[in-house]
C-alpha cells in the first residue's frame, strides 16, 4: 500500500521504523534536513548507529542531501522456494519492505531507496529512474556507511591485492581497517552478537569492499575501473543490495539465506543442472609428479586420461577434470594468456577420443579454461569454446583467471571492477545457453546469483588446498564457514590423502580431509588426490568420500566459534541419511553433540575420527573407523586432534 508522511511530519524531516516479521529487528530510515540515512537495532540494542546513504556522480553534486519524500510504498513477502542444487532444498523468503521515493528540491533528480527487513538481517539498495535531464550517468562514489562500534572484532582479508581473495584471514578491531577489505566482513559486537556485511545481486557494477574512512565510520568502497570511475550506468538502474546479516550466535550466520533471497528466481528452465563429484588430473602437478606443460612428465595425455577415467568408474566418481589439455601451457604460462586456445588440444592428448571414452562409461568430462586473466582473448573464443564442449558432450567447465589483473578492452582492470563483473556474468549466461555448468576459480565473489543462474555450481574465491604446504593454518577452515562461505559454495579441493608428501606437506589429519566434504559446501566437489591413494592405500577412509552427497536437503549448524572449531550436520537430498562433519584449529578438543536434529527412528553411524595420537604435523594418518547405533535422543562425545576433525555417516535403519 501507499502511505505518506505529509501532514504528519515535515516531509524533509522524518523517520520511519521498518520491523522484521518477527518484530525483533528494527531498521530506522530517517530524513534530516534533506539528508538520508538509517540505523539498525535488534531487541532495542543498537547494532548500527546512524549511517549516511547516498551516491556521488561525475559532473553532478552528490545525491544524498536536499531530498524530500515524495511517497513510500510498503509490502510484505512470505513465501518458500526450492533450490535445484544447494545446502537446503527449501528456502523461506519472509521480509517487510518499504521503498522510499525521494526527490531533490533544487536539482530535480529522483532516487528510490528500498529496504527489506528479514528476521535475520537488513538489506537496502539504490534505484535510479530515468532523470529529467539525463539517461546515463557515471558513479564516482557510493556514500553508504555501516556505522558500527569501531572496537568490534572483525575477520577480514585485504582487497586490491595481486592474489584477489586468496589471503589468510586476520582478526582485528574495526578501527584498524584503514585499507579496504573484502566482504563478507563478519564482525563480533561487544555484547556477543554478530553481523556480517555483504552484498547481493551484483550485476554491471563494481564490487563493494569496505574500509574505515577519515570520519572513523565503516564505509562502502566500490572497486574502481582503470579510469577511476566506479560504474557507467544506463537508467533505470538498481545497485546491488547492501546486506547486513544479523545473529545472536556465530553458528546462526550459517543458516542465513538473505543473499539468495535477494536474487530473482530463474528466468528459464534449469532442470538440466546436476551437482557433481569429480576426480582431476591436478594434484599430481602440484607435487611435481606431472606437469601442466607438454613434455616428458605431461599430465594431460591420452594415456593418463584413460587411466583416470577407469579409476572414476572403479571409485564411483561421476566426473573427471583434465588440466593442461590445451595449447598455452608452454614456458611462462602466466604470460601466455593472450595466445591460449580453448578449442585446440596439445599433441599428446586425443581429446575427442577421451570424450567418447567418457561418454561410453557415463563419466562427465570437465574442460579446463585457464584464461590467466586475458579476458579479451577468452571472449573472442568464448562461444566457440562452449560449442566445442557441447560437441564433445562436455557439460562442465572449470574456468580460471589466475592473473593479478584482467586484460579487458586492452586495459588492466581489477577482477572485481564493473568490467570484470560484466565478463563473469557473460560467461555464466552463455554457458547456460549451451547447458554448461561452471566452477569458477579466481572468480567474482558470490552474491547469490546462482538462484537466478543455477548453472553456476561453485566458485573458489578464497585460499583452498592448493595453498597447503605452509601457507594454510588449521584455523583457516574454521574461519571460512563464518566468512567466505556466507557468500555461497566454494571449491576447496578436498580429499588429499597424500598428507606426508615432502613436496606439499598438508596441515591436516586424514579424518579432517573427510570432514571438509560436509563442513565446506560446494555444488561441485573435487576428489582431489591421485586415485592410487584411494584405491590401494586408504580404501576404508575413501568409503566416506564415495558415499557423501554433493546436494543437500537440510543443513543444521551444531556448534562452532570463528577460527576455533565448527561442526555441522547435513541431510542428503536423495536419501534419509545424515552426514556430520567437524574441524578444529591448532588446538585439540573434545566436543559434545546432541543428535536431536535426526529424524525419528534408529540410525547406524559410520564414524571416521582422529585417533588419540593423531596430530596435523607428525601423525596425520592416524584414524579410527568405527560403528554405533543411535537415535535422536542420544548424544556423542568426539575427540578432534590438533588440526584434525571427524566425519560421520548416519544411515537410517
Amino acid at each position: 500500500m501507499l502511505f505518506s508522511f505529509f501532514g504528519r511530519r515535515k516531509k524533509t524531516d522524518f523517520d520511519e521504523d521498518i520491523f522484521s516479521p518477527d518484530g525483533t529487528i528494527n531498521c530506522r530510515f530517517y530524513l534530516e534536513a534533506g539528508h538520508v540515512g538509517y540505523m539498525v537495532l535488534k531487541n532495542d540494542n543498537v547494532l548500527i548507529e546512524k549511517s549516511t546513504l547516498g551516491l556521488e556522480f561525475q559532473g553532478e553534486k552528490p545525491m544524498g542531501s536536499g531530498l524530500r519524500l515524495v511517497r513510500a510504498n510498503r509490502k510484505t513477502i512470505n513465501e518458500n522456494w526450492k533450490t535445484i542444487v544447494g545446502e537446503d532444498v527449501e528456502i523461506k523468503n519472509n521480509y517487510n519492505e518499504v521503498a522510499f521515493y525521494l526527490a531533490e528540491d533544487n536539482a530535480g533528480r529522483l532516487i528510490t531507496i528500498r529496504f527489506r527487513v528479514f528476521n535475520d538481517g537488513v538489506a537496502f539498495r539504490y534505484e535510479i529512474p530515468p532523470q529529467p535531464r539525463f539517461r546515463r550517468l557515471i558513479i564516482n562514489d557510493e556514500l553508504t556507511e555501516f556505522n558500527i562500534d569501531n572496537n568490534a572484532l572483525a575477520w577480514h582479508i585485504p582487497a586490491y591485492q595481486p592474489d584477489r581473495y586468496e589471503y589468510n584471514y586476520s582478526s582485528s578491531p574495526l578501527y584498524e581497517l584503514t585499507n579496504s577489505v573484502h566482504t563478507p566482513l563478519t564482525i563480533k559486537l561487544a555484547y556477543d552478537s554478530y553481523v556480517s556485511i555483504h552484498e547481493a545481486a551484483l550485476y554491471d557494477y563494481g564490487e563493494m569492499t569496505v574500509k574505515i574512512d577519515k570520519w572513523r565510520a565503516l564505509k562502502a568502497d566500490i572497486t574502481p575501473l582503470s579510469d577511476g570511475a566506479k560504474a557507467y550506468v544506463d537508467l533505470p538502474f538498481n545497485t546491488p543490495w547492501r546486506v547486513v546479516m544479523i545473529a545472536d550466535r556465530a553458528t546462526e550466520l550459517i543458516k542465513n539465506r538473505m543473499v539468495l533471497n535477494l536474487n530473482e528466481p530463474p528466468r528459464e528452465d534449469f532442470s538440466w543442472v546436476k551437482p557433481l563429484k569429480f576426480l582431476g588430473i591436478w594434484w599430481a602437478m602440484f607435487v611435481g609428479e606431472w606437469t601442466w606443460a607438454p613434455g616428458e612428465r605431461h599430465g594431460a595425455t591420452t594415456e593418463h586420461a584413460k587411466e583416470y577415467l577407469a579409476s572414476c568408474k572403479r571409485l564411483g566418481v561421476d566426473g573427471l577434470l583434465i588440466e593442461g589439455w590445451n595449447n598455452g601451457w608452454d614456458g611462462d604460462w602466466l604470460q601466455n594468456g593472450a595466445f591460449t586456445s580453448f578449442t585446440k588440444p596439445v599433441g599428446d592428448i586425443d581429446f575427442e577420443e577421451i570424450a567418447k571414452n567418457a561418454k561410453d562409461n557415463n563419466i562427465n568430462l570437465i574442460a579446463h579454461h585457464e584464461t590467466v586473466g586475458f579476458v579479451d582473448n577468452y571472449e573472442k573464443q568464448l562461444e566457440s569454446a562452449y560449442q566445442y564442449c557441447a560437441k564433445n558432450n562436455i557439460h562442465y567447465v572449470k574456468s580460471g583467471y589466475a592473473g593479478s589483473m584482467l586484460t579487458i578492452q586492452n586495459k588492466k582492470e581489477f577482477h572485481h571492477s564493473q568490467l570484470g563483473v560484466r565478463h563473469y556474468q557473460k560467461a555464466v549466461e552463455l554457458a547456460a545457453k549451451y547447458h554448461i555448468m561452471l566452477d569458477v576459480h579466481e572468480p567474482i565473489k558470490g552474491t547469490g546469483i546462482e538462484r537466478t543462474w543455477p548453472n553456476l555450481l561453485t566458485r573458489e574465491g578464497a585460499r583452498g588446498q592448493e595453498y597447503e604446504g605452509g601457507a594454510l593454518s588449521p584455523s583457516h577452515a574454521c574461519i571460512l564457514p563464518f566468512t567466505r562461505l556466507l557468500a555461497g559454495g566454494m571449491d576447496y579441493t578436498s580429499g588429499i590423502f597424500d598428507l606426508t608428501n615432502a613436496t606439499k606437506r598438508i596441515a591436516s589429519t586424514l579424518a579432517r580431509q573427510l570432514a571438509f566434504y560436509v563442513t565446506i559446501y560446494s555444488g561441485m566437489q573435487m576428489v582431489s588426490d591421485r586415485p592410487v591413494f584411494y584405491e590401494t592405500k586408504y580404501p576404508q577412509a575413501y568409503n566416506f568420500i564415495r558415499d557423501v552427497p554433493v546436494n543437500w536437503s537440510k543443513t543444521v549448524p551444531i556448534i562452532g566459534e570463528i577460527g576455533q572449531y565448527y561442526v555441522v550436520a547435513r541431510k542428503a537430498r536423495a536419501a534419509d541419511d545424515w552426514y556430520i562433519g567437524g574441524v578444529t584449529n591448532e588446538e585439540p578438543r573434545r566436543v559434545h553433540l546432541s543428535l536431536g536434529f535426526l529424524d525419528d527412528g534408529e540410525y547406524k553411524l559410520e564414524i571416521y575420527r582422529d585417533a588419540e595420537d593423531a596430530h596435523y604435523r607428525d601423525n596425520q594418518l592416524s584414524i579410527v573407523i568405527e560403528g554405533k547405533k543411535v537415535n535422536k535422543n542420544d548424544s556423542l562425545d568426539l575427540w578432534m586432534a590438533a588440526g584434525g576433525g571427524f566425519a560421520i555417516r548416519a544411515t537410517k535403519l
